[in-house]
């Protein structure tokens, strides 16, 4: 009796998994639509949430560039070492490499989000278009979208430049963090200034490109409708 008890129990547990697993996946499926029925509610369609990530990645882009500047300062700065405390002014350095590290990932992440909406949303407006009957209106929406499509063409393109440029910076970054972990004395540290004037080069480059990105959404958003 207590086997068949068991058995049931392990056949009613599996099924309840299979279950939810079966809900998380149809959740998957539609979250989009659930995503954007939820904002609508409130007053939000996809152009104003196409907006509102790009200005957020606006913020996320000059933040990233301003932690990336600052671990270059604090690991100038250490190698640069004159005394004191050479355990704390490492943990510094960690701290803010592991900021630019989150700062990188919160731009990916918002790059993703920003794309998959302004697809979500061209392809919504293309659909509108096939709907509508006046060729004439038709016409001049099909023009609206092939502007809009190109401006965002030319910013996405900025935007995956800057992403690109994040993982080799943060590569070099790791690299000099666990040297000196592996290696904090005074020699080490000074041993550090040739890297450290390559990774000053290409801070400036990622931060120029940051900067490129940022100006190129500024001039996406004034062409947007309200």
């Amino acid at each position: 009796m207590n086997k068949k008890k068991s058995l049931s129990s392990r056949y009613a547990g599996r099924l309840c998994m299979l279950v939810v697993l079966a809900m998380f996946v149809s959740l998957l499926l539609g979250c989009s639509n659930v995503y954007y029925a939820a904002w609508e509610k409130v007053g939000k369609h996809k152009r104003d949430l196409l907006r509102d990530n790009i200005e957020a990645v606006q913020k996320e882009q000059q933040e990233a560039g301003e932690q990336f500047k600052d671990a270059l300062t604090r690991l100038k700065e250490l190698t640069g070492f004159k005394g004191g405390d050479l355990e704390d002014a490492y943990n510094k350095l960690r701290d803010d490499y592991e900021k630019c590290e989150k700062k990188a990932e919160a731009v990916k992440r918002r790059i993703r989000k920003i794309d998959s909406i302004a697809s979500d949303l061209f392809d919504e407006w293309s659909s509108e278009i096939d709907s509508m009957s006046s060729p004439q209106l038709k016409r001049k929406s099909r023009e609206k979208l092939a502007i809009t499509k190109k401006r965002y063409a030319r910013l996405y393109l900025a935007m995956k430049k800057t992403e690109k440029r994040l993982p080799p910076v943060l590569t070099q970054l790791r690299d000099n963090v666990l040297y000196l972990k592996h290696n904090l004395n005074a020699r080490a540290i000074a041993g550090l200034q040739a890297e450290v004037s390559s990774i000053e080069l290409d801070v400036d480059r990622l931060v120029k490109d940051l900067q490129a990105s940022i100006k190129e959404a500024e001039e996406f958003i004034k062409t947007m409708p309200e």
